[in-house]
Order: C-alpha cells, then structure tokens, then sequence
C-alpha cells in the first residue's frame, strides 16, 4: 500500500472512531448522524429489513427517499 493510501485508511479510522465517540456519548449532532449514515452508505453498509422490522415504519414514516435506495415494502 503506497503512503498516500495508508494516510487515507487511517484518516477514515479516525473518522470512524469520532463518530462512534460521540454517538455512544450521547454528544452527536444531526449533521454527525448525517455525515456517519453517508460514511456506511458510500462504503455500501445496507441493512435488511423484514415487514415487521421497526425500522420499515420509520422508513414509511420518513419525509423523503433517496432515488438511489432500493427500498421493498412488502
């Protein structure tokens, strides 16, 4: 791996950890919640959701949709 990559991985390992900090701690604000769901997005973490998953009622729930989720409601 040349230098520059090896910069990047630990720069997103510092990233990460910030985020999950301020998250347990209670200390994290919508726009941390925003930049840490784009982080798992454009590293493609997905959750699956079931029909009786709670998560599928916040998803019904919610104000907009990104064209780009494939999102099922079954």
């Amino acid at each position: 791996m040349d230098k520059q990559a090896e910069k990047l991985n630990v720069l997103q390992d510092m990233l990460i950890d910030e985020f999950i900090e301020r998250i347990k701690s209670g200390e994290a604000q919508p726009s941390d919640l925003n930049a840490a769901r784009q982080l798992l997005k454009d590293n493609g973490v997905h959750a699956s959701l079931k029909a009786d998953n709670p998560m599928a009622e916040l998803i019904k729930v919610l104000p907009f949709q990104d064209e780009t989720d494939n999102v099922i409601n079954g």
